[in-house]
């Protein structure tokens, strides 16, 4: 990477997010101030984008034992973002996107008022426990494992129900059209479904995207690398890369075209999670976990070992 980009500190996105806050203050002045929204865009975008290689820095630093070690704790065996503070960093990062893609809908509200103290909450709570010690590799990956599973899990379920809700209000919507909604056999309305969908499409996107960097921080602490050539792990992506595509599309159509639109837009977003799945089913990408330092172990082990511990069994 290039070196200026080693020198973004915590303070580079708080001084972001603390001028985004005072921007939006300036709301409560009464005037209509020209600028004003575009600069607070610009000024979150430059925030999460500095957050965001921040924390990569972070987890890829190379450090002996990673990038999570706090000061005062061992280094030799800490794991990457598995601190306190990489844990409430990674809070404020969330938030601050959700602000950011909430605000682009609806920039007539002051949402800013609430999520932006909650960002700089977030990050003084990261700077306030940085004395304490890291985890250790094993926990991390532990832990990382498990969000990326639950998060995996979650994305495929919103998918699996986007997907049946957008089956369903095609047929409803046919149904409506030859008029035959009238019978004893009743379907939620067109705009339940609509709204499940929207619900489906997003919680998925938010899910996979989090299952994705969650498994990428998770090879980190185990290998030390991350395997992009994996099938299951490119599928993954390719999964991702659509249903970001999808919720985008989604967002700017016009909301009398929006329904039947998404509907198709969730039915093709299962056919990439079969597709998905089945590269990662098909793969070491889907099989049991294995140790990292027990694999260390025995490529350390040399022949003389292996010779005295066959002597041994015989």
């Amino acid at each position: 990477m290039l070196p200026m980009l080693h020198q973004i500190s915590i303070t580079c996105f708080t001084t972001s997010y603390a001028i985004v806050l005072l921007i939006e203050l300036l709301r409560l002045v009464g005037r209509r101030l020209p600028g004003r929204g575009l600069a607070g865009l610009v000024m979150m975008a430059i925030g999460i984008v500095t957050h965001i290689i921040y924390l990569t820095l972070r987890a890829t630093a190379d450090l002996p034992g990673g990038s999570g070690s706090a000061e005062g704790s061992p280094a030799v065996d800490a794991g990457r973002l598995a601190t306190w503070t990489d844990f409430s960093l990674m809070v404020a990062l969330g938030l601050a996107i959700c602000y950011f893609v909430l605000y682009l809908r609806r920039p007539d509200t002051v949402i800013g008022f609430f999520f932006l103290p909650a960002i700089l909450a977030m990050i003084a709570l990261a700077i306030s426990v940085r004395h304490l010690p890291a985890f250790d590799r094993g926990e991390a990956t532990a832990f990382w494992r498990n969000v990326h599973a639950l998060s995996m899990m979650l994305g495929s379920a919103a998918v699996l129900f986007g997907f049946l809700a957008g089956a369903m209000y095609l047929v409803q919507s046919w149904r409506l059209k030859h008029k035959r909604a009238g019978s004893a056999l009743r379907l939620p309305t067109l705009e339940t479904l609509q709204n499940l969908n929207r619900r489906c499409l997003v919680i998925s996107t938010a899910a996979v995207g989090v299952g994705l960097v969650s498994g990428v921080v998770m090879n980190l602490n185990r290998w030390g690398e991350i395997p992009w050539t994996n099938r299951g792990i490119m599928l993954s992506g390719v999964l991702f890369a659509w249903l970001a595509s999808a919720t985008m599309v989604e967002f700017l159509y016009a909301p009398a075209s929006r329904g039947r639109k998404v509907a198709y837009l969730t039915l093709a977003s299962f056919g990439f999670l079969v597709l998905a799945m089945s590269g990662v089913l098909t793969t070491s990408h889907g099989g049991a976990a294995v140790n990292a330092h027990d694999v260390r172990a025995d490529t350390d082990a040399g022949p003389a070992d292996t010779t005295t511990s066959r002597r041994g069994d015989s």
